[in-house]
């Protein structure tokens, strides 16, 4: 009787803090939830990441022109009057999505929906913008990617995996010719109503659809950005490095839309614990030596999903026995029953209930649905995850480990394993 009325409780719960129905305001998506929160965040989220770009690095290059000179404001007029009113603006690129993001105070929302819309109706990009700020910030963020091998081993696994469209590289080449009139042609294409969807959290619904609708009338309607069907391909490459760990990056994909019985697997062979400082129950961390770490990734898209795992350590040799022990975790799972699925499915609700609970999260957990007005909310998220059963998740395992590999090493090539010599 008390467990019935717990989880009515939480139902209840879950319910008054759903999004609302996807609605078109101003022809672009909208979703929003007002939970009483003292701060608002508004995020015109636009189809405009590095998969539509025109010319590599475009996508990450226009993102970082956010904010600058924009219809009446200069880049310093959107600063001051952004901490004039205590806002934070933002803006964050995936494969997918170009994201520009305003948390502000309740009640400014009027200010911050403004500097947004002006941002896609206005932008000036200017030449002195583009190589004294712009190009600077684009230059520094792709050395950094460069020389961090985590960041570097998901990039070229996007590449093998998917080779162009979603293979296509978040960060600029090192030697880019692209110019301010690239970026400028990009623009006109990305900052359309077609590829724009927009979220809110601590604003109602209605009130943000009045707002579009006064500051987006001037936006272009033109149509929704296009690119070709995701395959997966798979493949292997070693890069030398000598900065940061050992590291390996195993993983494959799969074409069509994400599927619940992958998180549910994520959450099975997840290496994080429950319980602070413990190792917890995965069947991969009690297999792993001493010295090396294995996360777990999953990178969901509208057409495809990349799962994988990433391996490291300081040395060759416990990236090695770190590997062997993920692919044969991973060839185990197909045989994963009873409890242990129950506890997987508990992990990834818990997951995917987590992500539209927090405002750095939720925007990423609801960028695969709003644009295809799809149920954004948590009891749609958590019944999917609840119907995954031994059956379907071995059916995914058997799925993933049938295709090739998608394998890369960055570090000591001659001590870090060959693909054949970690069982793929």
């Amino acid at each position: 009787m008390l467990a019935a009325r717990a989880s009515a409780a939480r139902n209840a719960s879950r319910a008054a803090r759903s999004f609302a129905t996807v609605v078109d305001a101003q022809g672009v998506k909208l979703a929003a939830a007002d939970n009483g929160q003292p701060t608002s965040a508004v995020t015109f989220l636009l189809k405009a990441g590095s998969r539509y770009e025109t010319k590599p690095g475009a996508a990450h290059v226009l993102k970082n022109f956010a904010f600058r000179s924009a219809g009446s404001r200069s880049a310093l007029g959107t600063v001051r009057e952004a901490e004039l009113y205590g806002g934070v603006l933002t803006s964050s690129l995936s494969r997918e999505h170009i994201a520009l993001t305003a948390e502000f105070l309740r009640g400014d929302e009027q200010i911050f929906v403004d500097l947004l819309a002006s941002t896609l109706t206005s932008s000036k990009f200017l030449g002195h913008e583009f190589s004294e700020y712009v190009a600077p910030v684009v230059a520094s963020e792709s050395t950094l990617a460069s020389v961090n091998p985590a960041t570097r081993a998901i990039e070229l696994a996007h590449s093998l995996a998917f080779r162009n469209g979603l293979g296509s590289p978040l960060f600029a080449p090192e030697h880019s010719d692209l110019t301010v009139d690239d970026v400028r042609a990009y623009a006109a294409s990305a900052f359309a109503k077609g590829n724009l969807a927009v979220v809110g959290t601590g604003i109602d619904a209605s009130t943000l659809q009045a707002l579009l609708d006064k500051h987006l009338s001037g936006a272009s309607a033109g149509a929704a950005a296009s690119s070709p069907a995701s395959s997966y391909f798979g493949g292997e490459t070693r890069v030398d490095s000598h900065s940061g760990p050992q590291t390996v990056f195993i993983g494959y994909g799969v074409s069509g839309q994400p599927s619940p019985a992958l998180s549910v697997l994520a959450a099975h062979l997840s290496t994080t614990p429950s319980v602070k400082w413990s190792k917890g129950l995965s069947p991969l961390a009690a297999a792993l030596p001493e010295g090396a770490s294995v996360q777990t990734v999953l990178f969901p898209y509208s057409d495809a999903t990349l799962f994988g795992f990433l391996v490291q350590g300081a040395t060759g040799q416990q990236v090695k026995e770190a590997a062997k022990a993920v692919t044969q975790a991973l060839k185990d799972a197909k045989n994963v029953k009873g409890e242990d699925v129950k506890k997987a499915v508990a992990k990834a609700k818990f997951s995917a209930a987590s992500a539209l609970d927090a405002r750095e999260t939720i925007v990423e957990a609801v960028s695969q649905k709003i644009f295809s007005s799809s149920d954004l909310s948590a009891e749609s998220a958590l019944s999917a995850l609840d119907k995954v059963n031994e059956s379907e998740l071995a059916k995914a395992v058997s799925s993933l480990t049938s295709a090739k590999p998608t394998y890369v090493a960055i570090g000591d090539i001659r001590s870090l394993p060959y693909s054949d010599e970690v069982g793929l």
